[in-house]
């Protein structure tokens, strides 16, 4: 049926609205979830089709797909880019969400959403490489829309593993003044959510004192570092390979101020307990060690704390 109406107008979408099915109505809702930016249609699949069996979800991709093209292509309420990504016009968009609003499963779809993201999230690696970060690039705004706006529909345990990998996306080019508050943020919320002493709040308070670290601001990481480790050894004990790492973040924060004398004692306990708890190849304890040899400090000074402090651990 043509509208008559100016295009995307109110009236305009009242009417493209009355002429979709309730399945393409529902997918037009879920689309407004994600933020205004292309998205790549895979996204989408990965937040309505639930089922492992293969031939199943099949079916359902081609039946997802009917939907879009048929009724939000043809219906002009959704647009098809150079790129082959989808958008959703600012209008629209907004008109969607009115009418999402109104639907009884619109948590469920925020949920659903949310826990998309987080799947895609976690594919981004620690320390990403160029290719990983032009991979994951189209889908950041949308990681993003999850993290900054639909944070109440994230699960509890899903809190870490949304933030810190948009985080590291953004360290990983160097663009700290973005990661900044997603870290500030994440700490926030785990605060509120898990409360002061839960392991998720030390792992934001070294996740935040590293970007004040890496940018030189020392007197604000230096009470961060101090609160995750003495967390860390409240809830995990003295000897939790959590501990090791906040330890060594100590040390190299010491160690970037030329406080070599304050460094070492914190490398060797960082070395010590993962040579105990993880062994020697362990690539958290060849990072410690590299980090303990670079360190100007005489030698055998380094080594008579490392035995007497491995010593103590083994007693």
């Amino acid at each position: 049926m043509t509208n008559p109406a100016t295009p995307y107008s109110v009236e305009w979408f009242k009417l493209s609205w009355n002429n979709l099915p309730p399945e393409a109505q529902q997918l037009g809702c879920l689309l407004s979830l994600f933020a205004p930016a292309p998205f790549e249609w895979s996204l989408v699949e990965s937040c309505v089709i639930e089922t492992e069996d293969e031939e199943e979800w099949h079916k359902e991709q081609e039946v997802l797909e009917e939907l879009r093209d048929r009724f939000l292509l043809d219906g002009n309420l959704l647009q098809l880019t150079k790129q082959q990504t989808y958008q959703l016009h600012q209008r629209i968009r907004k008109s969607f969400q009115t009418k999402l609003a109104q639907l009884p499963e619109a948590d469920g779809y925020k949920q659903r959403f949310c826990q998309a993201m987080v799947a895609v999230a976690k594919e981004i690696p620690e320390t990403p490489t160029r290719d990983d970060i032009a991979a994951v690039t189209p889908a950041i705004p949308h990681l993003a829309e999850a993290a900054t706006v639909l944070t109440d529909w994230l699960r509890d345990e899903d809190l870490i593993w949304l933030f810190v990998p948009l985080g590291n996306f953004y360290e990983g080019q160097g663009t700290y003044d973005q990661a900044e508050p997603l870290y500030q943020q994440c700490l926030e919320i785990t605060r509120s959510r898990l409360g002061e002493n839960h392991p998720y709040v030390a792992n934001s308070l070294n996740d935040l004192a590293n970007v004040y670290s890496y940018q030189g601001r020392y007197d604000q990481a230096k009470p961060l570092y101090q609160q995750a480790l003495n967390l860390l050894k409240q809830r995990l004990g003295e000897e939790h390979p959590d501990v090791a790492t906040s330890l060594n973040n100590l040390a190299a924060l010491y160690h970037s101020q030329g406080r070599y004398d304050l460094a070492k004692p914190l490398y060797v306990q960082a070395l010590v307990i993962a040579e105990l708890k993880l062994g020697s190849n362990h690539p958290n304890t060849l990072t410690y060690r590299k980090n303990l040899e670079r360190l100007r400090y005489p030698w055998r000074v380094i080594r008579k704390a490392y035995f007497r402090l491995k010593s103590w651990f083994a007693d």
